[in-house]
């Protein structure tokens, strides 16, 4: 009897909680906002905001304002340096270093030990019931687990607190029995240099036998190429025969797809993606036939959405979960076990069904094209580009997008910078065939490209070869779950990427 088929009885009691999701999910949110409220009650956050007192969501909703990284620093800087009953009850010792604001370089996020709990592990979990659950010939558990982390940053840590990726804490503090099946080994899994532990992680991995994978697609990529480099083999499966799913996140997956697809090619290979950010982890890819994800609506995680044609006003409307449509683009909302409260953590996301609610990711609230009325988000650009790449047989490993301006003659265009997996035999194509699928998807584009009035046709410059490895690497943003912005209004990123691209 293998090991899986051992370990598969113990997730059979979550599988039946995950289906109440369909018809409890205002009861489930509405006792996590209730256990929030009381974990918080006695804080100095909650009694200035009269937690004891609210009974119902809309005192909730009344208690405070929405609040911003900003917002919240003077006191996350405080927990950081030892002071408890801050934002969430007791002392926070971790706290995830995240992309930092318009003020600052990096956030820094409290990670307490009971988000780790209720929110953080109970994610990962949750990925393997699901996949249990729909593959009952999983050996999952018969190999190891190959699970890709970041560094701590000990140039930020202080004597009261560990500061570091999301990943690394989590790694810090998992139970030592998942070390028995997963690699790899600890202290190399949170070396600081990105390009060592890569070659590390390659050489520790290629001697086990690894059936599944946990990381960002990009970083994974680049340390299961290491291992191709180092074995010498045509594919993954002549290293690793039993490999069997890939557990995503972090970036979106289409420019990646037909990438893994070529190095793991195996019908019997899963992926499943995931939303976990260093604020928490709220969706997890429960069908295999449905990209879009479920909201995880019992966790650590109170969530309120705002709609983004609301975004910019002074008073926003704000909806709870049970209160939002289909098929509409919200900002998102949290509060948490780790004291992120009515915090707008800067993704955009759209449901495609409320009964259960399940999701897809579109964007950033700051990450879009909007320089003439355009409204390109980044779900637009990855369905564009993945109509260009259908058409061309191209394959993108990265990309970025920003507006160049009117110029003298009132011209203006998007210009994009793409990197190939596999360059299309026709550049000029490629741009027109993605100008065209863009205007397909956004009417808002597509009116501003009307007959070359206002926007011109775009401009893809192709990128050389690890471009924006090395871009990322200047910035000292290997490794992790750093990713290359995609569409910016600003043409900051873009034009330090086309200094380097010589």
């Amino acid at each position: 009897m293998s090991i899986t088929s051992l370990l598969r009885p113990l997730f059979e009691p979550r599988q039946r909680q995950l289906e109440r999701y369909a018809t409890d999910a205002e009861r489930l949110q509405t006792g996590v906002m209730r256990r929030l409220l009381s974990g918080a009650a006695s804080t100095e956050w909650g009694v200035a905001h009269g937690f004891a007192g609210i009974r119902s969501y809309e005192d909730f909703a009344a208690s405070s304002p929405l609040n911003s990284y900003d917002d919240l620093k003077p006191f996350i800087v405080r927990m950081m340096h030892g002071e408890k009953d801050v934002l969430w009850h007791g002392r926070v010792s971790h706290f995830a270093k995240s992309s930092g604001t318009t003020s600052d370089r990096s956030k820094f996020l409290p990670v307490s030990s009971d988000a780790l709990r209720d929110t953080h592990y109970r994610g990962g979990q949750d990925c393997v019931a699901a996949y249990l659950k729909n593959n009952p010939s999983s050996r999952i558990f018969d190999g190891r687990a190959l699970i890709l982390g970041g560094s701590r940053s000990e140039a930020d840590s202080t004597p009261e607190s560990m500061v570091g990726d999301l990943s690394a804490i989590l790694i810090q503090n998992i139970n030592p029995l998942v070390n028995l099946i997963r690699v790899p080994a600890k202290q190399t899994a949170l070396l600081p240099d990105f390009e060592v532990k890569r070659d590390r992680i390659a050489r520790e991995a290629m001697k086990k036998d690894v059936t599944n994978l946990s990381g960002v697609p990009s970083w994974m990529l680049s340390v299961m190429n290491r291992v191709l480099e180092l074995s010498g083999a045509a594919n993954l499966l002549e290293v690793w025969p039993h490999l069997e799913m890939f557990f995503h996140g972090g970036v979106a997956f289409t420019p990646y797809r037909e990438l893994y697809r070529r190095l793991i090619p195996s019908e019997g290979m899963h992926y499943m993606e995931t939303y976990n950010a260093s604020e928490g982890f709220f969706g997890v890819q429960t069908d295999p036939a449905d990209a879009a994800m479920s909201l995880m609506v019992d966790y650590g995680i109170f969530y309120e959405f705002v709609p983004m044609e609301e975004l910019e006003k002074e008073s926003p409307e704000v909806l709870p979960l049970w209160a939002v449509e289909p098929n509409k683009n919200y900002a998102v909302v949290i509060s948490t076990s780790s004291g992120l409260w009515r915090y707008l953590i800067g993704d955009t996301v759209r449901f495609t069904s409320c009964n259960p609610y399940k999701f897809v990711i579109t964007g950033r609230t700051k990450s879009f094209i909007n320089a003439f009325g355009e409204e390109v988000i980044v779900d637009n650009a990855e369905k564009a580009l993945h109509e260009a790449c259908r058409q061309t047989g191209a394959q993108v490993l990265e990309y970025t997008a920003a507006p160049i301006y009117m110029d003298a003659s009132g011209r203006c265009r998007h210009q994009w910078l793409v990197e190939f997996a596999r360059e299309p035999e026709d550049l000029p194509q490629f741009a027109r065939l993605l100008d065209e699928a863009l205007r397909g998807i956004n009417s808002d584009y597509d009116a501003k490209r009307h007959k070359d009035i206002t926007l011109q046709p775009l401009e893809v410059v192709k990128a050389r070869e690890a471009l924006f490895h090395d871009w990322l690497e200047s910035k000292g943003k290997l490794g992790g779950q750093h990713k290359v912005p995609r569409l910016s209004n600003s043409r900051q990123h873009i034009e330090e990427l086309l200094k380097m691209n010589v």
